[in-house]
């Protein structure tokens, strides 16, 4: 076993090395570069369009309103990434590596409206008349790629059950366990039912939960970490100092933090901010494909909103307080590194319950998010029946996640989540005149409208 560890571990260096970091942030430079800087040209009509509209009925086909379905992908990547992954890319790449965290949220931002665009113009209703789109229809049906878009939906449905499931469970067992002292079977147990009420009911159940579950705890969790930040506002300044120049210049060891080059902090900011917001990797085009909307486009802008709540708004938050608490040279790590400052920043057992109930509420909303992305990459494979029996079979693996040891899950589903991104970018990238068209035609009509 150690020595698939050793193997697995290598695999995995290498998918989420150099190479990935290059054609992923490459992507978004080109996809700016094609739409016009769409993520900075629309932004504010981004945000109309997403919290202007929240009580609007929409028209078009679809299963959920345009709100449920990005609710529902920010239940997907909102997750533990947002609270251990920040801390440790500060961790392995000094202070400096949050700048380039928000450099690849910025490009993610154009990379998700851009597949969640593509993605829309190909989807169609599969035999129960449900709404599903994503990279493997758009591989299909705009590419003549066929046999790609079925490698893409095998990889989703394997590396749901780890990313987005055993990861999770185990996550939000082992939490549970730490603070409350409850066992991981009744976690476990508790978890396999609370998800089974929600993902049964389908993808309108599953909007209808996200689009209360998701505000909610983003308010905890970002009203928890605003109130330090205000604490501290004293340290701000030189907080973004660090940031700044551990980006340009590294940052010299320190108290319990061993020192990292630039090269460090470039790799693992940008590593833990992709691997957060997850564009480029045709994750949540799954979801906003069921979307009722009347243009492909429209829907795009919701991609935008969700990079920005995901990376630019969460995971900035946990890093400035890391760093205002001055708990980044601490020599802690991962999710106990962001413990330790927001336990810092507010006083008596509050840290801990923004913490603690931040790694609960993400990781559950994860596994009802995800629940629908690897369905919806089933239902490709093997038709529209298989849909429920896929459900029961994720709540059972949801028990098996809590209570086992997962080193290996972790990393395998760090592979798989890295391998979905080169047919998901292979669909964009050769679908990018029919991108530059509807954007086109869309805001043609936006403009002849007003």
């Amino acid at each position: 076993m150690e020595t698939f560890n050793t193997w697995e571990r290598t695999v995995n260096g290498i998918v989420w090395g150099g190479p990935m970091i290059v054609l992923l942030m490459g992507t978004g430079v080109l996809l700016t570069i094609v739409t016009g800087g769409a993520q900075f040209r629309y932004l504010g009509f981004a945000l109309k369009e997403v919290l202007g509209k929240l009580t609007e009925k929409s028209t078009g086909a679809g299963d959920v309103t345009p709100f449920q379905a990005v609710a529902t992908a920010l239940a997907s990547t909102v997750g533990v990434g947002n609270i251990a992954g920040v801390a440790t890319a500060i961790t392995l790449g000094g202070p400096g590596a949050v700048f380039w965290l928000w450099v690849s949220g910025v490009l993610g931002m154009c990379t998700k409206y851009a597949e969640i665009v593509i993605a829309l113009q190909y989807r169609e209703t599969d035999a129960t008349g449900t709404m599903r789109g994503g990279a493997m229809y758009s591989l299909r049906k705009g590419l003549k790629m066929g046999w790609f878009g079925t490698v893409f939906a095998i990889l989703v449905s394997v590396a749901a059950f780890g990313s987005g499931n055993m990861v999770q469970a185990n996550s939000l067992a082992h939490s549970v366990q730490l603070t409350f002292g409850i066992a991981p079977q009744l976690t476990g147990l508790a978890l396999a039912l609370l998800t089974g009420a929600v993902i049964l009911g389908g993808i309108k159940r599953i909007g209808e939960v996200t689009q209360i579950l998701v505000p909610f705890m983003c308010v905890l969790y970002l009203g928890g970490g605003l109130i330090i930040l205000v604490l501290n506002v004293a340290a701000l300044p030189a907080a973004i100092g660090l940031i700044l120049s551990g980006a340009m210049s590294g940052t010299a060891a320190v108290g319990g933090f061993a020192g990292a080059s630039v090269r460090n902090a470039l790799q693992y900011g940008v590593a833990r901010g992709l691997f957060s917001n997850e564009a480029g990797l045709g994750s949540a085009p799954l979801v906003h494909s069921a979307a009722v909307t009347d243009h492909p486009v429209r829907q795009g802008m919701y991609g935008i909103f969700e990079v920005l709540v995901d990376t630019v708004l969460v995971c900035s938050v946990t890093a400035l307080v890391i760093l205002v608490t001055d708990t980044w040279s601490s020599g802690e790590t991962g999710a106990g590194l962001s413990a330790v400052a927001f336990e810092k920043g507010l006083p008596g057992v509050w840290g801990d319950i923004v913490v603690t109930g931040g790694i609960m509420l993400f990781a559950f909303s994860t596994l009802v998010g995800w629940a629908y992305y690897g369905e919806t990459a089933i239902v490709y494979l093997l038709g529209a029946r298989a849909a429920v029996p896929y459900r029961v079979i994720w709540l059972v693996v949801i028990y098996i996640g809590a209570v086992s040891a997962l080193e290996v899950v972790w990393n395998v589903a760090d592979t798989l989540n890295g391998l979905m991104a080169f047919p998901n970018l292979v669909s964009v990238l050769g679908l990018m005149p029919v991108l530059k068209k509807l954007q086109k035609e869309f805001f043609a009509k936006q403009k002849a409208g007003a």
